[in-house]
């Protein structure tokens, strides 16, 4: 892997810089009806079907889909690489555990998830780096798994840099993205488009992902 330090410091260091504005945005796909707390629900329904267990949300920030995934009945947790947003994440919700930590080398046994969410987070990987990084969530999985992506979709465009708010990020064709997981074991259970709303920029695309049994 080239460089694998370099992107991660600067990712960290931008989001530590905007912590508060960044938790301070409103998170309406949360806290009204809407597509993107469907496909949530129907995430924590799959995972509950399959018997429960930990749920990491990786690239947490401040919380809220931690919190969120908490209230829907499962055992979430949160990792992040920002310092600063983890201990933002542990002044709002005390009662929950976050961690700082990098998805591509989580300190978590072999099979000891039941459920992965990557909530708008790895849009801040390299594409040419981020193959590893589904080999370490299907690692950490428990055969049959479930992995929730949520990401900016490209629109008929190949994979795409755009000006993320706060630091360099990728738009993704949503077969692409679904093909590179598929590469690491995943099968697709289902995804989501949905078109933007006022004031967003980009299509939005979610796929739900299984690991394999064995």
């Amino acid at each position: 892997m080239t460089e694998p330090t370099s992107y991660l410091r600067r990712t960290a260091d931008a989001y530590d810089a905007l912590a508060l504005p960044y938790a301070a945005l409103a998170r309406d796909d949360l806290e009204a009806p809407s597509l993107d707390r469907t496909f949530l629900q129907a995430f924590a329904d799959q995972v509950r079907a399959a018997g429960g267990g930990p749920v990491a949300e990786l690239g947490c920030g401040p919380g809220p889909v931690t919190a969120h995934l908490h209230g829907l009945g499962l055992d979430a947790f949160g990792i992040d690489l920002s310092p600063v947003m983890i201990g933002l994440a542990r002044e709002a919700y005390p009662d929950l555990r976050f961690e700082i930590g990098s998805m591509d080398a989580l300190e978590l046994a072999d099979g000891e998830a039941a459920g992965i969410v990557s909530w708008y987070s790895v849009i801040h990987v390299p594409p040419r780096e981020l193959p590893p990084y589904f080999d370490e969530f299907r690692r950490v999985l428990a055969p049959g798994g479930l992995l929730l992506l949520a990401f900016f979709e490209s629109e008929g465009e190949p994979v795409t840099v755009f000006d993320h708010r706060v630091t360099e990020a990728w738009r993704w064709p949503v077969d692409e993205l679904a093909r590179l997981a598929a590469g690491a074991g995943f099968t697709e259970v289902g995804r989501m488009l949905r078109e933007p709303r006022e004031g967003e920029r980009y299509r939005r695309g979610h796929l739900l992902m299984r690991a394999a049994a064995g």
